[in-house]
């Protein structure tokens, strides 16, 4: 074999063995590919979707250590059917004070969706809240006779329904509104309502019954009248 006809042959085998890597990579490359998107049907089936499209968004927050129950604030709002009630997860849970202020704030976008809305007006300042065992005071920066019904009932349900010292149900929970020198109370939330607390009427003791004597007659009891003289 003359030496060209060597290198012919040499050359041709190198360009065999490069077709074949060519070959190897693009089917390798292929396979690739289909496993890729199998698993990627299989993981979207599956309700996953690819990592190179999650949206990680905030980091979670407020998770509860075990055996430790979440805090929850009890918020009174108005819907199609009346006054409802709309819970929030809470860090801590809230007192009065907190959940008035929270409430004043206005219903969140899924009790918006819930058809939930607040009539209460906004007020010139802040709403305080003082507590004692089982009763609440809120002092308001109107005129509290100016609140109507509607407004009662959401302020006086929502305090009633947060953190007050004796842990006593919200239904005993008694609670008074004071501002510009008038008095509202105390009222309490019965249902879905607030009610005037009513206060017992003292009771009155009925008189002895007459007792009957050995005469046939009846006894009704020492009199003032002093006997006469005798002639």
């Amino acid at each position: 074999m003359s030496a060209t006809n060597a290198r012919n042959a040499l050359n041709a085998l190198r360009a065999t063995r490069a077709r074949r890597r060519a070959l190897t990579g693009a089917f390798t490359a292929g396979l690739a590919c289909v496993l890729t998107g199998t698993l990627a049907g299989v993981l979207a089936g599956c309700g996953i979707a690819p990592t190179d499209v999650i949206d990680a968004g905030e980091p979670a927050t407020g998770v509860k250590s075990p055996g430790q129950p979440e805090a929850e604030v009890q918020l009174f709002f108005y819907g199609p059917s009346g006054l409802r009630s709309a819970t929030r997860r809470a860090k801590t849970p809230a007192d009065p004070e907190q959940a008035l202020e929270i409430l004043l704030k206005g219903p969140n976008h899924a009790e918006r969706m819930r058809g939930l809305s607040s009539v209460l007006s906004k007020f010139p300042g802040p709403l305080t809240a003082a507590t004692r065992t089982g009763s609440v005071e809120i002092t308001l920066p109107i005129n509290a006779k100016g609140l109507d019904s509607a407004s009662l009932n959401q302020l006086v349900c929502t305090a009633a329904n947060a953190q007050v010292p004796g842990n006593r149900p919200p239904e005993e929970v008694t609670v008074t509104l004071v501002g510009d020198s008038a008095r509202i109370g105390p009222m309490v939330c019965g249902g879905n309502n607030a009610f005037p607390v009513v206060e017992p009427s003292p009771t009155r003791t009925a008189p002895p019954a007459p007792t009957r004597t050995a005469t046939g007659g009846t006894d009704a009891g020492p009199t003032d009248v002093e006997p006469g003289p005798t002639g």
